[in-house]
């Protein structure tokens, strides 16, 4: 939750000071930078996740040769990722200057920002990405959490303190790879003191790592299905509409980060479960977990409907290159959220039981679909145009891993997902239409950011009610499961 918080007040604050500094063009083009280095980053996902797959059974049976032979293996695997890492970030600093538009910004800058971006980047593949693994499989993702906020806000000082100094954003991006480098330290000094056996120079076990290239597939194909329309607006609408999308992914990526505090660590536990072949217990906690998190999905998202446009009115009221005000674009980012995030509870399962070679070929038909409405649409709608490549995208994959999971995992009804979803959908629109309708709220600026917390409140809390009362009547019996859980866990810590 710390994690969360710290990026979020992070990416609600650099946006705009880069935007007043410079302008929302720069503005633009930093954010489509980092969305192009995350992009090629895939190659490391692919080995991220066949790692920490391979990892589960060791770590529970204890077998620290078979913990260091994986990791070994996953070690050069990440140092050769990460050369193709850097030879991408090498042919974009080339690419970028070429092709986009340059909008008051210099192709040397261009290209400069993309190396140093890149730089960043590297240090996953060649110090980082080893040792994440390990603490994910672990179950130790609280270590990350806690390195990564440390990292994610002194690099947040760095950036502002010297973009209040007008230094150039060239310079500003460079001084801010310190924080990174500190990271790195982090990480390391934290290894070496837990686990003391480590050794990255044992026999590699490249066997263990046999999914890394389903995994990889299934990465790739997933980083395209996200990086899809930051991607396509900066190269066919230009920077400034970029900036635009690059605000509104903002507040809807706070909306994420907070959904993913709930889910961070459990593809572990599952995937734990799955090798102890514990079915009973994995298949109650399943059901427990998904009606919780469509519970809480669907209120994070009808709280953003209400409030995304009364607060972008704050946000952007002293940018004035470009407009910023299209409720249209708001409703979009909400619809295509809740259709990227219903597939969360049954994607985490993917990663917990390794199926990644089961469900590649769905997850190509996601990123086909995607590129391809998305590129058609966006000449004559723009923002609007693209956002819709993912709607219909996200709908695609959600309807084919609902059918999936239970069918080949979970053993679980269908219908049982299908309801919540429903019941989620109707909730929400429950939610939204009065104050929407009655209140007329997104033609309306509060009276500043105080303003706006002062609608929000009661926003959330009108929100939570609608879903609270909806869940437990609808689904009485896992409710009262959920509450006995939570009695047993509290209950397990005052007595300790």
């Amino acid at each position: 939750m710390l994690l969360q918080i710290v990026n979020m007040i992070i990416n609600l604050i650099l946006p705009r000071i880069i935007a007043l500094e410079y302008g929302s063009a720069t503005n633009g083009l930093v954010n489509s930078i980092r969305q192009f280095t995350q992009y090629i980053s895939v190659v490391e996902g692919g080995l991220a996740f066949a790692a920490v797959y391979a990892l589960y059974k060791p770590l529970a049976d204890n077998d620290q040769n078979r913990i260091n032979g994986i990791l070994s293996g996953a070690n050069r695997l990440y140092n050769y990722s990460g050369l193709i890492f850097s030879g991408l970030v090498l042919i974009g600093t080339f690419v970028y200057p070429a092709f986009v538009q340059k909008e008051g910004i210099s192709p040397l800058a261009m290209g400069m920002l993309v190396l140093i971006i890149g730089a960043q980047g590297a240090l996953e593949f060649f110090a980082i990405g080893k040792y994440k693994a390990l603490f994910t499989a672990d179950q130790k993702s609280y270590v990350i959490s806690l390195i990564n906020a440390m990292g994610a806000t002194l690099n947040a000082i760095i950036i502002i303190v010297l973009v209040r100094m007008h230094l150039d954003i060239v310079l500003v991006w460079l001084f801010s790879l310190s924080s990174f480098i500190i990271r790195t330290l982090a990480y390391i000094i934290y290894a070496r003191t837990r686990y003391r056996n480590l050794d990255f120079k044992a026999k590699p076990d490249f066997k263990a790592l046999d999914k890394r290239w389903d995994s990889l597939i299934l990465q790739i194909l997933g980083a395209v299905t996200v990086g899809t329309p930051l991607l396509v607006i900066t190269f066919m609408c230009g920077l400034l509409e970029s900036s635009v999308y690059t605000v509104y992914n903002m507040v809807f990526a706070s909306v994420l980060a907070i959904l993913s505090t709930f889910n961070n660590g459990l593809s572990a536990i599952f995937g734990d479960m799955l090798v102890r072949n514990q079915k009973d217990i994995f298949q109650r906690a399943y059901k427990q977990y998904e009606y919780l998190y469509y519970g809480l999905l669907g209120w994070a998202y009808a709280c953003a409907a209400i409030l995304i446009m009364p607060f972008i009115r704050i946000y952007t009221q002293d940018l004035t290159d470009v407009n910023y005000i299209r409720p249209e674009i708001g409703l979009l980012f909400v619809f295509s959220g809740l259709l990227y995030n219903a597939k969360t509870p049954q994607g985490m399962l993917v990663i917990s039981a390794g199926l990644y070679k089961e469900t590649k070929y769905q997850t190509l038909a996601q990123a086909i679909i995607n590129i391809v409405v998305s590129v058609a649409l966006a000449p004559s709608l723009g923002i609007a145009g693209v956002l819709l490549g993912s709607v219909v995208s996200n709908l695609y994959r959600t309807i084919d891993l609902v059918i999936f999971i239970p069918r080949v995992l979970t053993k679980l009804p269908v219908t049982m997902t299908v309801r919540r979803l429903v019941r989620m959908l109707i909730l929400t629109a429950i939610s939204i239409l009065p104050p929407l309708q009655y209140l007329n709220i997104m033609d309306r600026t509060p009276n500043g950011y105080l303003g706006w917390l002062l609608w929000a409140i009661p926003t959330g809390l009108w929100c939570l009610l609608v879903f609270v009362l909806g869940n437990v009547i609808m689904e009485r019996n896992t409710a009262r499961d959920i509450l006995l859980r939570v009695r047993a866990v509290f209950s397990r810590r005052r007595t300790a």
